[in-house]
């Protein structure tokens, strides 16, 4: 759904569990404040709504895919009309740490289709920007497993039987996702960030992405090592 005569500005951070979604959300929330922008931040199972409801019934490991599906519907829908749209008529940016491609991409990997999963979430808003933090299955494992000491059981997709191994079937199901991801990037626009670095450098190339919604012009990109090097061996080769 366009969003119109909403002055605020939408924008959104995707990726897997592991991405370094919710760090980069914080740091350019942090930047964007002290541009002088008012930020409201969001992201999945903030519902007052269901999102209690979607925990207790995630516990006993046997919630259906469509159930689901349509329970994370019902807490994003609740946050749109809400939290969104009302922070949006205010002026306010809105920071979403995922969005409706996340449980899109779920839900196809629970075998919906992508028509369902489309017309489902069809009344969610265009955002702005929608940045895609890209990072290896090996990598979001170890961060996953720094972070929480072990692998969740539904974001290494348990549920879907693909293996009796938690670490295998993260790995299969990290495919899948990955697989839908790059159905999605086409048609909604995502904006891909190498996102295995340090995440002081992810950030710097989403404020790049970023910095045009408000009319400034992002810097020229720094000379990467290997651009430095040659730079230098055309100048000693001027020079002789």
């Amino acid at each position: 759904m366009p969003k119109e005569k909403l002055p605020g500005k939408l924008i959104v951070v995707e990726g897997s569990d592991g991405s370094g979604r919710t760090t980069e959300v914080a740091m350019l929330k942090e930047w964007l404040e002290i541009q002088g922008h008012a930020v409201v931040d969001t992201g999945l199972r903030r519902s007052t709504l269901v999102s209690e409801q979607i925990d207790r019934a995630k516990q006993g490991h046997t919630l259906g895919a469509t159930t689901l599906g349509l329970f994370y519907a019902a807490d994003f829908a609740d946050q749109l009309e809400n939290k969104i749209l009302p922070s949006l008529a205010a002026g306010s940016t809105v920071l979403a740490d995922r969005y409706i491609y996340t449980l899109m991409a779920r839900a196809v990997a629970r075998g919906a289709s992508r028509e369902w999963a489309e017309e489902l979430y069809g009344f969610a808003l265009i955002p702005e920007l929608v940045v895609f933090l890209d990072a290896r299955p090996e990598i979001l494992l170890h961060r996953s497993i720094s972070k929480y000491g072990s692998l969740d059981y539904w974001e290494s997709g348990m549920d879907l039987c693909l293996s009796r191994d938690r670490f295998e079937s993260f790995f299969l199901y990290q495919a899948r996702l990955r697989k839908e991801f790059e159905w999605l990037s086409k048609p909604y626009g995502f904006h891909r960030v190498d996102a295995n670095r340090n995440p002081a450098l992810v950030h710097i190339d989403v404020k790049r992405l970023v910095m045009p919604l408000y009319g400034r012009s992002a810097p020229p990109r720094p000379a990467t090592r290997a651009k430095k090097k040659k730079a230098a061996r055309s100048t000693t080769a001027r020079a002789r």
